[in-house]
């Protein structure tokens, strides 16, 4: 719902709204929340990085509720509903074959559902199936595993605020239809899908290879339900790229990512707002000082000038730019991804090391073969400029930043079994050792409402691009 800017409406003191917003949490949406759900929307829980224009930009899932616009009329869906044996008996059916998903029917309740069933409609029987009923959506919808288990997980998925639990519960349990509205809690990617074929082709003894399937049939979890139409997404350890429209890969291209440890490539969700033709680099600190490069830079102007370096010097404050260049450490592009990482995509000068098989090199971004493509197609994509325009841009020489209009979003994932870019299913290595903690958190009893966003150290890195052979 848009804020309605008319005078004559009403406006909230923030006291109001804090007396308002315990009950608005839970407020249904509109109508039919799965089919209806935009799932290209920016997250509602996010803050923005830049000081919010207006009150919709400050509060959006606030000024999208019904109950805070005013609107006393709207229904506050509760999380215990009232289950008939008939309906709690679909539900149990669900949770018996929730295995085929990778969850374990133990977690839900099951033998109680079933006795409280036997004893016939009850308060504690509306208790037991609403409360299995919520564990399912956290789970189908949110992941299992817990933000303890998720390494370097940064992602803030929107999911609770699309499908919330009390709107869909109430929805199954008026169609009737229980397992369809679980099922569509599915995520959308096909890669979902082909790993849930592969755990029911996969013995029940073969333990540890069903782990591992039901570990990355969680991670799709861990994201939006639905990607969107035009995306790019990476698998750090396939070092692989994808640019994907409506589940079709247009193009891959060959990645170089973090070396393990505290440069490891973290997991994101951000966004391409723009891409720079022939960026600079604005050497840090770590280097001009700790390394010596300002006083070379300094002392040895031909080989400077060779580099593309530039010393400045304010104050007592020395500070190194690699100017646009065939020698810049940042190649021919840089995708403008802000956030609050430090980390980008960008093309290097060191394209022989995309031949390695290992490619966990840099210090956390991400180094792209045939990057100037890949700028030039995000350009044309995101209506900031022609064919031509990237082209003639591109071969300048010139620091150019060109904004985009249609914004991609852009996955930093880890999937250590995924779909190839032959189109085989195939496992990957660890290489940072994320597996563990996953796995680990199957032998454990779930964690209910588990906490939206880890408070893991966010690791700025400032990135040398540098590469060696």
């Amino acid at each position: 719902m848009e804020m309605r800017a008319s005078s004559g409406k009403l406006l909230v003191s923030l006291a109001a709204l804090a007396m308002v917003m315990p009950a608005a949490a839970q407020q249904a949406a509109p109508e039919d929340l799965l089919n209806q759900a935009e799932p290209g929307e920016a997250n509602e829980g996010e803050a923005s990085e830049s000081a919010p224009r207006n009150m919709e930009e400050a509060f959006p899932r606030m000024i999208s509720d019904p109950v805070v616009q005013g609107e006393y009329g709207a229904e506050v869906v509760p999380l215990t509903q009232e289950w008939s044996p008939e309906q709690a008996s679909r539900l149990a059916m669900v949770i018996r074959g929730i295995g085929a998903e990778g969850l374990d029917p133990a977690d839900y309740r099951l033998d109680e559902l079933l006795e409280e069933i036997g004893h016939g409609a009850s308060e504690r029987l509306n208790e037991v199936a609403s409360e299995a009923f919520v564990w399912l959506v956290e789970d189908l919808r949110d992941g299992r595993t817990p933000m303890s288990a998720r390494k370097q997980w940064f992602v803030i998925d929107p999911d609770r605020d699309r499908y919330r639990s009390g709107e869909l519960m109430k929805a199954a349990l008026e169609s009737g239809d229980i397992a369809g509205t679980l099922e569509r809690l599915n995520p959308a990617h096909p890669d979902y899908a082909r790993l849930r074929d592969a755990l029911a082709a996969t013995p029940e003894e073969e333990v540890e290879k069903r782990k591992l399937i039901r570990a990355n049939m969680d991670r799709w979890r861990w994201l939006a339900r639905d990607l969107g139409k035009q995306y790019l997404i990476t698998n750090v350890p396939e070092y692989q790229l994808r640019l994907t429209v409506n589940d079709k890969i247009i193009s891959s291209y060959r990645t170089i990512v973090g070396k393990p440890g505290r440069t490891a490539t973290p997991q994101l969700a951000e966004t391409v707002e723009g891409v720079i033709f022939n960026p600079t680099w604005t050497v840090p600190q770590s280097i001009v000082v700790g390394e010596g490069l300002g006083n070379k830079v300094l002392n040895n102007p031909q080989w400077a000038r060779s580099q593309g370096y530039k010393r400045t010097e304010s104050n007592g404050w020395v500070s190194v730019v690699q100017q646009p260049g065939p020698t810049n450490s940042l190649g021919r592009m840089k995708l403008e991804m802000p956030n609050e990482h430090a980390i980008f995509l960008h093309d290097t000068p060191s394209r022989h090391l995309f031949a390695n098989d290992n490619r966990a090199l840099s210090h956390g971004c991400i180094r792209v073969e045939r990057a100037l493509e890949l700028a030039i197609t995000m350009a044309i994509l995101g209506r900031g400029a022609s064919k031509e325009e990237a082209v003639e841009i591109s071969t300048s020489g010139k620091y150019t930043l060109v904004p985009i209009e249609r914004q991609l979003p852009v996955y930093i994932t880890y999937f250590t079994m995924a779909t190839n870019v032959d189109g085989e299913l195939a496992t990957f290595k660890d290489i940072y050792d994320r597996d563990a903690p996953v796995l680990a958190s199957f032998d454990l009893p779930r964690k209910a409402d588990r906490a939206r966003s880890t408070d893991e150290e966010v690791i700025v890195i400032e990135d040398d691009p540098r590469l060696s052979a």
